[in-house]
């Protein structure tokens, strides 16, 4: 896991050092990625849960994470098409083991995502397994 963590976080680092030497700056149009806006994953509802896991991405990547049960923070990433998602610590909260494994098992599709694509309110994350989110636009 610290290995992965270190990759990550200097393939993020390479990746801003490109943005920067090449004068990126974060698209704002309609098909750009969805900085500083609210999204929630594209799913249903897990039995005996109100809670469906969301997104709150700031203006520099920076991301708030609510799952089923855990919560915390991380950092997007964006170039073009890739992405890459660093999470931060998680806070643990007294849940059942399934809903635990699912926030585990999402958090690990989001870090192996390497590619977006964005079709109108809808963002995918693309990797091992394909994440579907619907931005807010309320």
């Amino acid at each position: 896991m610290i290995s992965f963590v270190r990759t990550a976080r200097a393939g993020a680092a390479s990746l801003l050092v490109i943005a920067t030497a090449l004068q990126f700056s974060p698209a704002r149009a309609d098909d750009g990625f969805p900085f500083g806006t609210e999204m929630q994953l594209d799913v249903a509802r897990q039995p005996g849960s109100k809670r469906i896991p969301n997104l709150d991405i700031g203006d520099a990547g920076e991301v708030a994470i609510e799952l089923w049960c855990k919560g915390g923070k991380g950092q997007f990433s964006v170039a073009g098409n890739t992405v890459i998602f660093v999470p931060g610590a998680m806070e643990d909260r007294p849940c059942p083991p399934d809903r635990a494994q699912a926030d585990d098992e999402l958090i690990a599709a989001l870090a192996a995502a390497g590619t977006w694509k964005r079709q109108g309110d809808f963002v995918s994350f693309i990797g091992t397994k394909t994440l579907r989110f619907r931005i807010n636009t309320n």
